[in-house]
């Protein structure tokens, strides 16, 4: 006698629950397989992601030593994007060495040092389709006078002063990089002293994941 199913359950012996030794339902076949796709496309997927970040991670190992040597604060992120280096013009030594002239896009000695040591780094994973986006970012002080009028400007300026450098002096693939200007918009202090503003002089460098390209039996753009 079938045990008497509680409310809102299938009584085991109704037609639409299959008994042991009778033929499935078909549209359980059907979930079945796509199941089985579903597991399958996502452990590709996870061997993709594993192939591409195992080259990040190692670059963020070399960059974080880098820094730790050069006493940069800042950190190194990685996301599901890509991977972010963020250098603050605070620095763990007792003297806070700028990375640009105060008010103005010239690179210091320390931020020239910094880019000759970051950019191999930066472009061995250029070369395997990995795009650099560098962000300019600044504190709240208005500018005064000299060749910009916002801290838009200034900081858009600093970061395609950089661009230039890495791709004029260390050879940076200029396809594979652009350059970006935040102003004092995203602030990681609160600009209330000058240790703070210090935090927000910083310049920050996206390293993209690259795109998976999908097969185009045509051969037409996407």
């Amino acid at each position: 006698m079938p045990l008497r199913a509680p409310r809102g359950f299938i009584r085991e012996d109704d037609s639409r629950v299959s008994q042991i030794g009778h033929p499935a339902p078909p549209w359980l076949v059907n979930y079945a397989d796509l199941m089985t796709e579903m597991v399958a496309f996502f452990v590709i997927l996870y061997a993709l992601g594993a192939a591409l970040n195992k080259d990040v991670i190692s670059a963020k190992q070399s960059v974080q030593e880098m820094m730790d040597n050069q006493g940069i604060e800042g950190n190194i992120e990685i996301t599901k994007d890509g991977m972010r280096i963020t250098m603050q013009e605070s620095g763990k030594t007792d003297e806070a060495l700028p990375f640009f002239e105060s008010g103005k896009a010239d690179l210091t000695p320390r931020m020239v040092s910094i880019l000759d040591q970051l950019s191999p780094k930066l472009k061995d994973l250029a070369l395997k389709k990995h795009e650099l986006i560098i962000e300019g970012h600044t504190d709240n002080v208005p500018v005064r006078g000299g060749a910009y009028r916002s801290n838009w400007e200034l900081s858009s300026a600093r970061a395609t002063v950089v661009l230039k450098y890495l791709v004029e002096k260390t050879d940076f693939p200029p396809n594979m990089i652009g350059a970006l200007g935040y102003g004092e918009h995203r602030p990681e202090a609160p600009n209330d002293s000058e240790e703070s503003k210090r935090k927000n002089r910083r310049v920050v460098f996206f390293v993209k994941n690259p795109q998976i390209q999908t097969f185009n039996p045509k051969g037409s753009e996407p």
